[in-house]
């Protein structure tokens, strides 16, 4: 019966060790999400799909970090309602087309634009565009 009741202990120990290992290691990596880009995964995605020139990396680096920030501010800020929070997301996504217009070539920026958009699917639709 010791015997017994000792596995049941030990079973019971380890599924705790691994529930808790998981959730430490979720809290590690920052709490990310995993539909959500690194700045270094989106610059690559952003190189590859638009051929970026030496010149236009560091400033769109720049422009997709500050982005970056902006949004992982706005989804840590759990003051705002969901509308709200659509709303400035939407405000970011903007400012920084915005931007990005202003270092792309015209071609790079049509690319750009028809790009999905935070891992949604999103692409295609154009400054001040709703969906349907």
């Amino acid at each position: 019966m010791k015997i017994r009741n000792a596995g049941v202990i030990a079973a019971i120990a380890l599924g705790s060790l691994v529930a808790f290992s998981n959730l430490a290691t979720a809290q590690q990596e920052g709490g990310k999400k995993k539909g959500m880009p690194t700045v270094e995964q989106r610059m690559e995605q952003l190189d590859s799909a638009l051929t970026l020139t030496a010149e236009q990396k560091p400033k769109v680096e720049a422009v997709v970090k500050e982005s970056m920030k902006k949004m992982q501010d706005l989804r840590a800020d759990t003051s705002l309602s969901q509308e709200d929070r659509r709303d400035k997301m939407r405000t970011i996504r903007e400012d920084e087309a915005k931007q990005m217009k202003g270092i792309l070539t015209p071609e790079q920026y049509e690319k750009y634009q028809a790009m999905p958009r935070g891992g949604r699917g999103g692409g295609g639709k154009k400054e001040g565009e709703k969906k349907n």
